[in-house]
C-alpha cells in the first residue's frame, strides 16, 4: 500500500492565508491541528491518502527538497535562499506577500552606497543578501541571525539588516527606515521533482486543484 502524501506547511505569517487556501483544495486537517495546547508536528486530515506536517518556514524546503515532504507550501524568498535542484513551484498561490528588503537606522540612509566597499549585514538569508551586494561590487559580510533582526544595528552588531517587509511598522518601531527592496515575496506551492514523476497520479490532480483554487496562476 502507498504511503500516504506528507504535506509540509509553514508556522508563522502564511498559515493563517493557507488554510482557507488548502480547504478549497480539499484538503482539511484533523480537529487536534487547530489546538493551540497540542505539541504535535504530524496531523491527519479528511484524506486518507494526505497528511500534513507543521514546521518552521525554512524548514518546509528542507523537508520537500530531501522527499520526506512531498508537496509543500513555502515563500518564495525561501526558495530563493536555498534554491534546491530537486524542488518544483508549479503555482504562485497568490498569498503571503511582503518583500526582502535592506534596512538601516534612519541616520544611515543618505550613506553613498557606491563609495562602499565592504558592509556588514545582520540576515537569515546570507545567499540572497551576499548575491545582492555582489552585483553593486560591494562585499558583504552576513551575520546570520534567525529573528530580532531590528537590533542588530542599535547594539552594534551591524549596520544594515536584510529582512522580511510588510507594513513597516516594526523597522519603524526600532528607528530603521527600508533603503531598498531586494525582491518581492509570496508564497508558492512546491513539489519534489522525483516524487512529481514517481507519484504523479496523485500529485498532479493535487497541484491541479492549486491551480484552481487560486485562478489558475502559475509561478514566475
Amino acid at each position: 500500500m502507498t504511503r500516504p502524501l506528507t504535506f509540509a506547511i509553514p508556522k508563522g505569517r502564511i498559515l493563517d492565508e493557507a488554510l482557507p487556501l488548502l480547504a478549497k483544495a480539499g484538503i482539511e486537517p484533523e480537529a487536534e491541528f487547530h489546538d493551540k495546547k497540542s505539541r504535535a508536528l504530524r496531523f491527519a486530515t479528511n484524506r486518507p491518502d494526505v497528511s500534513i506536517i507543521r514546521v518552521r518556514a525554512f524548514d518546509v524546503a528542507t523537508f520537500v527538497a530531501h522527499g520526506a515532504a512531498q508537496i509543500g507550501i513555502v515563500g518564495s524568498d525561501v526558495l530563493e535562499e536555498f534554491d534546491y535542484s530537486e524542488i518544483y513551484a508549479p503555482v504562485d498561490l497568490d498569498m503571503g506577500h511582503c518583500r526582502l528588503s535592506v534596512a538601516e537606522p534612519v541616520g544611515l540612509a543618505d550613506e553613498d552606497e557606491a563609495a562602499m566597499s565592504h558592509v556588514r549585514v545582520a540576515t537569515k538569508y546570507p545567499y540572497l543578501t551576499r548575491k545582492y551586494y555582489e552585483a553593486r561590487g560591494i562585499q558583504a559580510e552576513c551575520v546570520k541571525l534567525n529573528g530580532a533582526m531590528e537590533l542588530a544595528p542599535s547594539l552594534g552588531l551591524s549596520r544594515r539588516i536584510v529582512d522580511l517587509v510588510s507594513s513597516g511598522a516594526t523597522l519603524k518601531a526600532n528607528g530603521l527606515v527600508e533603503t531598498s527592496i531586494i525582491m518581492q515575496v509570496s508564497a508558492r506551492l512546491i513539489v519534489n521533482r522525483a516524487a512529481y514523476k514517481m507519484r504523479s497520479a496523485e500529485l498532479v490532480p493535487l497541484v491541479e486543484a492549486f491551480r484552481t483554487a487560486v485562478g489558475v496562476k502559475d509561478a514566475a
